[in-house]
Parts: structure tokens; C-alpha cells; sequence
């Protein structure tokens, strides 16, 4: 039995008694003087009582669990920091308000009975809006005169230090793709890493697909997630956070990340699209790897092992360790030779860097 389907059957039982109550008055205040056509005192209360209990079967849960579901989830949805403003700002406006109060009161009547109450509501709400706007420069000066805050120093800041200064939200397709565990193995990721429970609901669901390559990689999904909890220098949360009204998992990332103003980590192209257009900013794996790749320039050597044919007659295709294709002109002869080539030409694509060479014998 539901909490909502109790308190529907407590209202309609106060309500009816309520309404019988008031029934009961208002019957007796029309018998007074009755007429023919005056409703006798158990009619009143009989037909006030019924209304009152339909009103309360209804109206009950208005008035009681869904403002406070309302209240729940506006606080999940706000930060710790946020919340711990607005509170402390409250009460700083509520102390300002009593300080203020006395003097207001001795002012004659009627301000001196009305403007204390003002001075509560004034107060208040400018302690809150206050503390909200300036929430990042007074966590900073708290931070700094606790001793924790000021010019980081590379001798002194820990990893741990610096993970409590930034969250990273964690997208289903980073986690699948499994290059994370080794960017935070690196350390070149500062920050602490949030996977809301959302996120783990979809990937146990890719996980127990029936499709085979879809279960394999969401498989791999859990052991990356395994190994990102093993690394000692990056923090990982799981958060039952969650938005509510929102199916989509991007579309709850996004939001997210608005709210806890905090980056999401991918390499989703239309999450990181859409979270742009938003305002949300994006950390995309691909586009570091394509960072990190080698610059090379025209004329300049390296040896590649030539590995399939390419589109145009005689062309070649090789790799490079980091995983960059280099197409070899004439390279065909050259299949399953280590082979040193020119570059030619180094064209960056939306899929990535293409290198065009050709083999060093024939460069001239």
C-alpha cells in the first residue's frame, strides 16, 4: 500500500469530518428561520461532509508528498556547495533581521509591528541571493585562510588535493571504449570522476544484451570501471543523482553537468554537439588522442610497415604506433615490408590526421 493511497484515505477522513462540522453550522444558522424549502441540519452536514471527503481523496497528496517530492529533488539536483551557501546565507540574513528587529519595533504603530516581519523576508532573501552569487569566491577565501587554498605549490599539492577541486562526469561511451583507465593511469586527468547511477543502469543493460558484440563491450565497460576504482590517483563516485522527467541518458548528462557545473567526459560526437550548444563544456577523448598524435611535417622520413592495398591503383596503407594511417604512393610493392617513406602531405580529416607519402627511393 502506498504512502500516496494512506494519505488519500487520512484526508478524505479529516475533510469529511471537517466538512460535517461545518455542515452542522451552517445547517443550524439556516434553520433559524426555515422555510419549506431549507435543508434540514443532517442534510447541511451529510452533503458538506461528502464534499469535504471527495475533496480530501483528491486533493491530499497536493498538500502533502508531492510538495515535498518537489522539495527532494530540488535539493538533489543542487550542489553541496550551493546548498551550504544558500543555508549560511539565510542565516546570516535571519541574524541581521533580529539585530534590526528592536529598533524597527520601537517605531510607532503600525511600522513598528510590520516592519520587523519585512525586515525577516528583506533580509533573508538578500543573505541567500548574496550568498549564492559569491558561493566560488567565499569557498576560496575559506579555503585559503584554512590553509588549503593560495598558489598551488608542486611540492606540497597532492593528487588528492587537487582531485577535490574539479568533477569530471562520465559518459557510457568513454566507459565502453576503456581508453580512460589508461588517461588516468597517466595523471594527465586532475580531477575526481562521477559516474551518476543512470549511467551504471545503462551499461549493466549493455552488458546483458543479447547481442554478442554489444555484451562484450559492456562487459569491458564494468572492468574499466573496476580498474578506474583501483587507481589510487584519481577518486571515483558512484551517485544515485539522477533527473527527473528526463528518459534520455544524454540529456540527463547534460543537465547534470549544468547543474553541478562540472565537464562531461566522451567521445559521443552528437552528446558533445548538443552539451556545446548548452553551454556545458566537454572533455572528448578523441580529440586528445588526435592532440597527442605525431606533427610531422613535408619532408620529413619515417619508416612504416606497409600493410594492405589502398583505393588508387598502386597505393599502399601503413600505421603509425599511435594509430595514424599513412598512404604511400607506389607502396603496393612494398606489402608486408618495412619500408622508409617521405611525407608528402599531412591532411587533418573530422575522422583524424591522414599522412601521404612516398617510398624514399623514389622521393626525387
Amino acid at each position: 500500500m502506498s504512502i500516496d493511497f494512506i494519505l488519500r484515505l487520512i484526508g478524505m477522513v479529516v475533510f469529511a469530518v471537517l466538512g460535517v462540522i461545518w455542515g452542522t453550522s451552517l445547517g443550524e444558522t439556516a434553520n433559524l428561520n426555515p422555510t419549506p424549502q431549507t435543508f434540514s441540519v443532517e442534510q447541511y452536514a451529510f452533503t458538506i461532509g461528502l464534499v469535504g471527503a471527495l475533496f480530501g481523496l483528491i486533493l491530499t497528496p497536493m498538500i502533502t508528498t508531492r510538495p515535498v517530492r518537489a522539495l527532494r529533488t530540488l535539493l538533489t539536483h543542487i550542489s553541496a556547495q550551493s546548498l551550504f551557501s544558500a543555508i549560511m546565507g539565510l542565516i546570516v540574513g535571519l541574524i541581521i533581521a533580529a539585530l534590526a528587529a528592536f529598533p524597527l519595533s520601537r517605531l510607532p504603530d503600525p511600522f513598528g509591528n510590520i516592519l520587523p516581519f519585512v525586515g525577516v523576508l528583506v533580509f533573508g532573501y538578500i543573505g541567500v541571493s548574496v550568498f549564492m552569487m559569491r558561493q566560488a569566491d567565499l569557498f576560496h577565501t575559506w579555503k585559503t585562510l584554512s590553509g588549503r587554498g593560495g598558489a598551488p605549490d608542486a611540492t606540497t599539492e597532492s593528487p588528492k588535493s587537487i582531485a577535490e577541486t574539479r568533477t569530471i562526469l562520465l559518459d557510457t561511451s568513454v566507459i565502453i571504449d576503456g581508453r580512460i583507465a589508461d588517461i588516468a593511469h597517466t595523471g594527465f586527468l586532475p580531477g575526481s570522476l562521477l559516474i551518476p547511477r543512470f549511467v551504471l543502469n545503462e551499461l549493466q543493460y549493455i552488458a546483458d544484451s543479447p547481442d554478442n558484440l554489444r555484451r562484450q563491450r559492456g562487459r569491458r565497460g564494468l572492468e574499466v570501471l573496476s580498474q578506474l576504482q583501483k587507481e589510487p590517483n584519481i577518486p571515483v563516485q558512484i551517485s544515485d543523482i539522477d533527473v527527473e522527467g528526463v528518459r534520455e541518458v544524454d540529456d540527463k548528462l547534460v543537465i547534470l553537468a549544468r547543474q553541478l557545473r562540472c565537464p562531461i567526459l566522451t567521445n559521443d560526437y552528437n552528446l558533445n554537439r548538443v552539451a556545446g550548444l548548452q553551454g556545458v563544456s566537454v572533455l572528448n577523448v578523441n580529440d586528445l588522442a588526435n592532440a597527442v598524435k605525431s606533427v610531422l611535417l613535408p619532408g620529413e622520413v619515417l619508416n612504416v610497415r606497409i600493410m594492405q592495398e589502398g583505393r588508387e591503383a598502386g597505393q599502399g596503407i601503413g600505421y603509425m604506433d599511435d594509430g595514424t594511417m599513412v598512404v604511400v604512393e607506389n607502396g603496393r610493392e612494398y606489402m608486408n615490408m618495412e619500408t622508409v617513406v617521405v611525407v608528402t602531405k599531412v591532411l587533418q580529416t573530422a575522422a583524424g590526421r591522414m599522412i601521404f607519402a612516398r617510398p624514399e627511393d623514389r622521393s626525387e
